[in-house]
């Protein structure tokens, strides 16, 4: 039996995507994989059953990647509970997400790759659902202004402006970009 590496196994995951975010779906082969993560053919084979479970593990890991570290959150709790404060919050969230720029690709087309897959659309399902509950229930617990309503609907926002900055970056300008999220919360989040 072929010994199984954790970290070999999270190299060769990242390394899908990599893969993913840049030749999409369809790009995506066990021997891509194996040359991105620069391993010998045969590599990735031996630790996914099948492009499936890649692809399945490609979108848990992308989700641990975009998570902050525990210093971001405690500072983002130490800050204030307004709307400033909250529109400071999305604007480093949006630049969070943004830096992870094939993550972030790679989860769109995760997302369009799940249309055809179900067992990939029941866990990119349960994996939002659950960032969304916990988006609701970090807000309810912060004291920033807003109801679970108001979270989702800046969720809902940002991530499209999040895809326009990574596929489009020339349509907004950085400080465009900004004053539209400021404007988001501003406009979703009742005042106090």
């Amino acid at each position: 039996m072929v010994r199984r590496n954790d970290q070999r196994r999270a190299a060769l995951v990242d390394a899908g995507i990599e893969v993913l975010a840049r030749e999409g779906a369809r790009g995506l082969t066990f021997r891509a994989v194996d040359a991105e993560a620069g391993v010998p053919a045969g590599t990735a084979s031996n630790y996914f059953a099948s492009r499936d479970d890649l692809l399945t593990q490609i979108g848990a890991r992308v989700y641990e990647r975009l998570q902050p570290d525990e210093a971001t959150v405690a500072r983002q709790r130490a800050a204030g509970h307004d709307r400033e404060a909250y529109a400071a919050l999305m604007r480093e969230l949006v630049g969070h997400i943004a830096s992870f720029r094939t993550g972030y690709l790679a989860l769109l087309e995760l997302r369009l790759e799940s249309t055809r897959r179900p067992e990939l659309r029941k866990v990119l399902t349960e994996r939002v659902r659950a960032d969304v509950d916990a988006n609701v229930a970090h807000h309810e617990s912060s004291g920033l202004p807003g109801d679970a309503t108001a979270v989702k609907l800046l969720m809902l926002t940002l991530n499209w402006l999040i895809v326009e900055q990574l596929t489009l970056p020339d349509v907004f300008t950085e400080t465009e970009r900004e004053e539209l999220v400021t404007a988001a919360v501003e406009r979703i989040v009742a005042a106090d």
